[in-house]
């Protein structure tokens, strides 16, 4: 086992970049957000966790994923703040971009737009410093990410967003050893409905079945562990 792991690691104390001691996080999932949460609450940094992700699709995903972060939350007795569905918004939002690709434009306007809200969020609640789950995954861009973040956060000049590399030191290996310690539900696309189609199609053309939603959790028989968001 790695001396990364999560039995092995020897957690480091973190700083803020601008010296605050308590973070309004999004969350996107609680496969994503374990190990942060955890890496936060080791550094004794007052946590919020922020569920606000209106591009899941559909519904019950959206939920199922949702109760899951919830759980892992009050593990760590986080305060978790739901700030509800909004697919209409973000359906509008993303008009015209519906066959962008994985990591392209519309990407960046999903980030744009969770990342708007957060920021709005921390503002009228006295937040400082903002960060997102979403850079752990190795699906995702975190240039990409960063990028929205930091445009988000600009707009309140007290505010920061941190681009800590959550992957670093073995944290997307964490993230995975965690997620199948706590079992959690293991999504298999990234959450909108493009990318259930587009993964699905890429499913088709290698010969694989569809996407079953609701059916793998981390940990249990059967699970594929190179898949996940």
């Amino acid at each position: 086992m790695s001396r990364f792991s999560v039995e092995n690691y020897d957690r480091p104390v973190l700083d803020t970049p601008n010296g605050e001691e308590r973070i309004l996080l999004h969350s996107c999932c609680a496969p994503c957000a374990a190990e942060i949460m955890d890496a936060l609450a080791a550094s004794k940094i007052e946590t919020t966790i922020f569920f606000y992700n209106p591009n899941i699709h559909p519904r019950d995903e959206y939920e199922i994923r949702k109760q899951e972060n919830i759980r892992y939350a009050e593990k760590l007795g986080m305060e978790f703040i739901d700030a509800d569905y909004d697919a209409k918004n973000w359906f509008d939002r993303t008009a015209g971009l519906e066959m962008a690709p994985e990591r392209g434009e519309r990407c960046t306007v999903c980030f744009d737009m969770r990342f708007e809200r957060t920021a709005h969020y921390a503002h009228e609640h006295g937040y400082k410093l903002i960060s997102s789950t979403l850079g752990i995954s190795r699906w995702k861009n975190m240039d990409q990410i960063n990028g929205c973040g930091v445009r988000a956060a600009s707009r309140y000049p007290e505010m920061e967003y941190w681009t800590f590399n959550w992957r670093k030191q073995g944290g997307s290996q964490r993230m995975i050893e965690i997620s199948k310690d706590e079992e959690f539900y293991q999504q298999e696309y990234c959450g909108c409905v493009y990318s259930l189609r587009d993964t699905n199609a890429w499913r088709e053309s290698k010969g694989r079945p569809k996407i079953k939603r609701k059916v793998k959790f981390y940990g249990r028989e059967g699970v594929d562990e190179a898949n996940g968001e």
